[in-house]
């Protein structure tokens, strides 16, 4: 009778534990734009409509995605990514696709290092017009590593600091 006991009981966390797993989510840096929001899960973008449903998965690129955020015309998604060991600025079109990058910072410790300030090139927002986007961005100067906000053409190019 021990014996049965323990296996229900088995049985019956087994199943709390699968029905907790099925719940548990970890859906991080949401945007919302037009009818869509985008967020990052498992290190890959998502969206899904504003009024919900199934999320259907925008990249398939080896590596990790994060900070989206919507163009002011909700056809674009600019975000960061680490693909090659940099984490740089990109873009995906809102439907999915290929990335693009559009920043190209030198290897350096600032990717590697787990300070306070978080990864390098974090995509803020895009300017009103749609035709840049705005990053946080980090470099060394004489007084230690600084953060700087800067922005880059949808084309790409080079960045321009924001004063």
């Amino acid at each position: 009778m021990k014996k049965l006991l323990f296996a229900l009981a088995l049985i019956a966390s087994s199943m709390s534990l699968k029905a907790a797993s099925e719940e548990a989510r970890l859906l991080r840096f949401p945007t919302v734009g037009g009818d869509k929001i985008v967020f990052t899960y498992a290190g890959k973008l998502y969206s899904v409509g504003i009024d919900g449903g199934a999320a259907v998965k925008l990249s398939s690129h080896v590596g990790y995605e994060s900070f989206p955020k919507i163009s002011p015309d909700g056809k674009t998604i600019a975000f960061t990514g680490q693909y090659d060991g940099n984490t740089e600025v990109y873009t995906i079109p809102v439907t999915g696709g290929e990335p693009k990058r559009l920043t190209y910072s030198g290897l350096v410790g600032r990717d590697q290092v787990g300070e306070r300030m978080g990864p390098n090139n974090i995509v803020m927002g895009w300017t009103p017009d749609g035709k840049q986007i705005i990053y946080r961005s980090k470099q060394h100067t004489f007084s230690g590593l600084r953060g700087s906000l800067k922005k880059v053409a949808v084309g790409g190019g080079v960045s321009e600091t924001i004063p």
